[in-house]
């Protein structure tokens, strides 16, 4: 009997292989590619292209531009190489400067896919590092879309940007307008667009997420007028373009500093010589000073990000969400988005054995609020303190810290910028939500929520690929993610499509502002309104009437 079912078991999967739905060549604006197919359940395939060029190498400080195209059929079996950047300890850099290559993951079943919907992710890293293809541990890529494509029969397409100097240094004028990672997202989407129904996708239902400085794209890639047709939905994870490190107004200063690290002139001669000087070079002077403190956070030494150009972003974020009135829109934080940088600027958050004190909060909530005076910053520390009584406890202190960054980083300007994203609305929709699974680092304090970044291993659904490595609990928490962020895709609501949701997600818009609280024990009480309004409407609104300090 067993003999017979493994007889049985063996001819099913011979069939099945044979059987496989596959793409083979595809044909594309630059030539044949052809991937890779492997089994990923019974009667279900997933075809992977990986390293296809959506540009041509980029010119140093200069737009991207189409891609010549290529002779046979491209094996588009490895990734590209990453754009050159710094590595993880800021110290030495990695990657080419010819970067400019995407990967397609498409679902199949019995039959070859058609008309699906299309996911492409931005990935996050300050502006400053990162790339399509996400971290890797023994070839275990974060950013790997097998399982999002698999379980949301959506195609999903990650892809390289340019960062740091090299993406991100602008003079502030046409010499160096910059934005120029802005502008390789922008031909990534743009050659999805023209591309992907080749590979059974539909180029009308294009949706873009992204995480932390990839949810800031997402927002930007929204607003600009440059991307009018091309974008249907989006949904912005941890980033949204109203951030205080999301915008650099002052580029010019930090264009200069480079240019004098590496010895070039800051005259009418600089542009020229960066462009012909040693990239590496120039990457590593894009460096970031993380000796930071309470008194000097991090968030206010990120030079290298996006600018007001006049061109890809004409004015202010806040006066273009007119170009998103029809783009369905989902936005959120991590409740404890704030805790990686809190770490750096006040260490002993971290550490049991090390008391942090009221001073460290006071100069926290000083330093944050340094563009609109002490006053300000006064202020900010007695509505963060309010309710800590006479005597707070060490847990108090430490939470208030992370509170504090949090909601000046990222929470604050994300609900913001979904009560802009409503007001603006024609056909679009919009959705919230707070992402709170605890954090899995078990050097962390026991009142530790998710941290940033925490939510991108289950949008992928690394519990599943990786089960060894997590608790039934954390595959319930990508289960979840994996089904409302890819019904949102395909409908644009995210409790429709092909995948049942725990709990309905109710739009933001209307009495309440409705959001729902994502972690492993969704039920009807994960829907709740009104996102910490107290501190919105104090950031938003006392401590932005404090008036601007004139900078000497």
């Amino acid at each position: 009997m067993m003999a017979m079912l493994g007889v049985f078991i063996s001819a099913a999967l011979i069939l099945g292989t044979a059987n496989a739905s596959s793409l083979g060549s595809v044909y594309t604006e630059g030539g044949m590619v052809q991937g890779k197919s492997h089994t990923v359940g019974l009667f279900r395939y997933m075809d992977v292209f990986k390293g296809i060029p959506f540009a041509a190498p980029p010119g140093r400080l200069a737009k991207p531009v189409p891609h010549q195209g290529w002779d046979g059929v491209l094996k588009a079996n490895e990734y590209g190489p990453r754009c050159m950047q710094l590595n993880i300890v800021g110290k030495d850099v990695l990657g080419s400067e010819d970067c400019l290559y995407l990967n397609i993951w498409v679902p199949q079943g019995r039959t070859v896919s058609t008309n699906l919907p299309v996911m492409v992710f931005i990935y996050g890293g300050g502006f400053l590092m990162g790339g399509g293809q996400g971290a890797n541990f023994l070839d275990n890529y974060l950013y790997d879309g097998t399982e999002m494509a698999d379980r949301g029969n959506v195609i999903v397409v990650t892809f390289n940007y340019r960062v740091g100097a090299l993406g991100f240094l602008s003079t502030g004028d046409a010499e160096a307008a910059g934005n120029y990672g802005l502008w390789d997202q922008h031909a990534a989407i743009s050659w999805v667009h023209r591309n992907i129904k080749n590979f059974g996708g539909n180029p009308d239902n294009i949706t873009i997420f992204g995480e932390s400085a990839g949810g800031a794209s997402v927002n930007f890639q929204i607003l600009s007028p440059k991307n009018k047709g091309l974008i249907r939905r989006a949904i912005s994870q941890s980033g949204v373009a109203l951030c205080p490190w999301a915008v650099n107004r002052n580029p010019r200063q930090e264009a200069e500093r480079i240019a004098k690290k590496v010895g070039c002139p800051t005259d009418s001669k600089m542009v020229s010589c960066l462009r012909m000087t040693d990239p590496k070079a120039v990457t590593l002077a894009g460096n970031v000073d993380f000796s930071t403190s309470a008194a000097d956070p991090i968030v206010h030494k990120l030079g290298l990000s996006p600018v007001i150009d006049g061109d890809f972003l004409p004015s202010e974020p806040e006066t273009l969400f007119g170009n998103a009135a029809d783009i369905d829109y989902i936005a959120g934080v991590n409740d404890m988005d704030g805790h990686i940088f809190a770490t750096l600027d006040v260490p002993s958050i971290n550490n049991a054995l090390v008391s942090t004190t009221a001073a460290d909060v006071k100069a926290l909530s000083i330093s944050l609020s340094k563009d609109r005076g002490q006053d300000a910053g006064t202020a900010t520390y007695q509505e963060y303190t309010a309710n800590w009584g006479s005597n707070p406890s060490d847990k108090d202190i430490k939470k208030t810290v992370v509170d504090i960054e949090t909601d000046y980083i990222f929470l604050v300007p994300t609900q913001a910028t979904l009560y802009l994203h409503t007001d603006h609305a024609k056909s679009a929709r919009t959705y919230s939500y707070l992402f709170s699974e605890p954090s899995r680092m078990p050097i962390f304090p026991l009142w530790m929520g998710a941290d940033h970044a925490d939510d991108l291993q289950y949008v992928f659904g690394k519990p599943f690929d990786t089960p060894l490595g997590y608790f039934p609990r954390h595959r319930d928490v990508a289960r979840y993610m994996i089904a409302y962020w890819t019904n949102f895709a395909q409908t644009g609501d995210p409790n429709k499509g092909e995948s049942s949701v725990p709990v309905a997600w109710p739009e933001f818009a209307g009495t309440g502002h409705k959001y729902i609280d994502i972690n492993y024990n969704m039920n009807n009480n994960s829907v709740k309104q009104m996102l910490r309004t107290r501190l919105v409407y104090y950031w938003t609104s006392v401590f932005a009437s404090y008036p601007t300090v004139q900078k000497s």
